[in-house]
Parts: structure tokens; C-alpha cells; sequence
């Protein structure tokens, strides 16, 4: 089992940046792949970004290629989302996902536990 808590989502101006963080807690974080994966209104969710345990191997969808950037610090068990240069389609509410069974996770069916999501909006 393990608990995820994502913050830093909010209201940013299309081109602008902002940092989301996953604080994981129940559990070895080194044990899990984790992910990011976001959901706007009326669509499916969408995985986004993946690392492996070890945070050596990160994998992307096309659309934030060159743009995002995940990151996990295993000392504090938390999982980032940098994410530069946003366009109003990167609104959504994004989730933060664990899976215990894989190194790697890219997609969103792969993922076991998930937090409670945290807003994005990106205004044109």
C-alpha cells in the first residue's frame, strides 16, 4: 500500500511554468514506477510521464516531449513534474500513480495506486 498527495497545480498564462510534486508515504518508494498522468474535462485520462524505480530511465508522451521533465527523490520519497512552455491543452487535472509490479510504467492501465489529482488550468 502506498498514499500519494500531489500539490503545486494551478492558474498559469500559456508559455508559463509550473512544478507539481508527489509525496509518497506508506511504503518503499524504491519499490514503485511512478507516473504522472493528467484528465480533462469530457476526456479519458492520458498518461503523460513515467520513471523507473531507480529514476535512471524516464519515458514521455509525444505531446510534453521537450517540455516536461519527471523527476523522483527516493531519500524523500517524492516524484516531480516540471513542466515548461504550457499551452492551454495542458489543462487538466493531473494524477501521480504508483505501480509496484513494473520498472517502468507507461501507461496509465499499468498503474496501482493514484493520488488525488491536483488542477492545471493554462490560460490563453
Amino acid at each position: 500500500q502506498v498514499r500519494l498527495v500531489e500539490s503545486g497545480g494551478g492558474l498559469v498564462q500559456a508559455g508559463g511554468s509550473l512544478r507539481l510534486s508527489c509525496a509518497a508515504s506508506g511504503s518503499a518508494f524504491t519499490a514503485f514506477a511512478m507516473g504522472w498522468s493528467r484528465q480533462a474535462p469530457g476526456k479519458e485520462r492520458e498518461f503523460v510521464a513515467a520513471i523507473s524505480r531507480s529514476g535512471s530511465t524516464t519515458y514521455y508522451v509525444d505531446s510534453v516531449k521537450g517540455r516536461f521533465t519527471i523527476s523522483r527523490d527516493n531519500a524523500l520519497g517524492t516524484v516531480y513534474l516540471q513542466m515548461n512552455s504550457l499551452k492551454p491543452e495542458d489543462t487538466a487535472v493531473y494524477y501521480c500513480a504508483a505501480d509496484r509490479d513494473r520498472v517502468l510504467a507507461t501507461n496509465v492501465n499499468n498503474y496501482d495506486y493514484w493520488g488525488q489529482g491536483t488542477l492545471v488550468t493554462v490560460s490563453s
